[in-house]
């Protein structure tokens, strides 16, 4: 079946969260949906079971593969540790409940680099390694991310940009559009909420639906530096100038 076919019959939705053991190693925690077309209140075929998601995840794990930097000939796999439990709705039948997944993956969102005792900062030289407060394992990861960083093979994954990440660059919390409201709407709930509380804070009466009221006070501050500031942004300049040369010549 076709990709086209398949997205009249069922749509695919997940949320991944992304781990980091105290080995320094990345764990991805998954939550996988099979919903109807029109998405979550829409069930999916009959055939849709959980026991083909669950074939379908394993299959899927077993033949990902990405090809090593340099032409080595060697591939990047997932591991052995592969857990597929099935999640059910309030309920704790085989599987687990829909409250302890939403647990689960805030228990994980929490979690950063720092718990792998490593930095939550970028590290721009080498010299600073040694001086950081962390872990002789963590220690060891932050120099070899700056070695293989100097080889040309591995320029473009940017290594030595993401050592304090252990070389990982993605972001914590990935999601399908569909799988639950969206990043979009919770800003805008969020801002909703804040532009009430000020108006009720400030007296201000309900905003009419039918009229754009708009509140705004100006005043001329100036323009162009004053009082000696055009002095100080110049050394701001060179010294920003000087830091980039320095970067780059060490870099290469």
């Amino acid at each position: 079946m076709r990709r086209a076919a398949l997205r009249r019959l069922l749509r695919i939705s997940y949320a991944k969260v992304a781990e980091y053991q105290s080995r320094g190693l990345v764990h991805f925690h998954a939550v996988i949906r099979l919903d109807g077309p029109d998405g979550p209140a829409d069930r999916p075929p009959p055939w849709a079971t959980v026991a083909l998601l669950d074939r379908a995840i394993r299959d899927a794990a077993r033949c990902v593969a990405v090809p090593m930097p340099g032409g080595s000939g060697a591939d990047l796999m997932w591991g052995d540790q592969l857990d597929v439990r099935p999640v059910y709705v309030s309920t704790e039948l085989d599987g687990v409940s829909d409250q302890r997944v939403a647990a689960y993956v805030a228990k994980y969102a929490t979690k950063g680099a720092e718990s792998a005792g490593t930095v939550d900062r970028p590290i721009k030289n080498a010299s600073d390694i040694e001086l950081l407060p962390v872990t002789d394992h963590a220690r060891r990861m932050i120099y070899t991310c700056f070695a293989l960083g100097r080889l040309p093979e591995y320029r473009e994954i940017s290594l030595r940009r993401w050592a304090h990440m252990l070389g990982y660059r993605g972001h914590f919390s990935t999601k399908s559009r569909h799988y639950s409201i969206t990043l979009g709407d919770l800003r805008r709930t969020r801002a909703e909420y804040r532009a009430e509380q000020a108006r009720l804070l400030l007296g201000l009466p309900a905003p009419d639906p039918d009229k754009a009221l708009t509140l705004a006070e100006w005043s001329y501050a100036g323009s162009g530096h004053r009082h000696g500031e055009a002095f100080w942004a110049e050394v701001t300049r060179n010294r920003i100038a000087t830091a980039r040369r320095i970067a780059k010549q060490c870099s290469d």
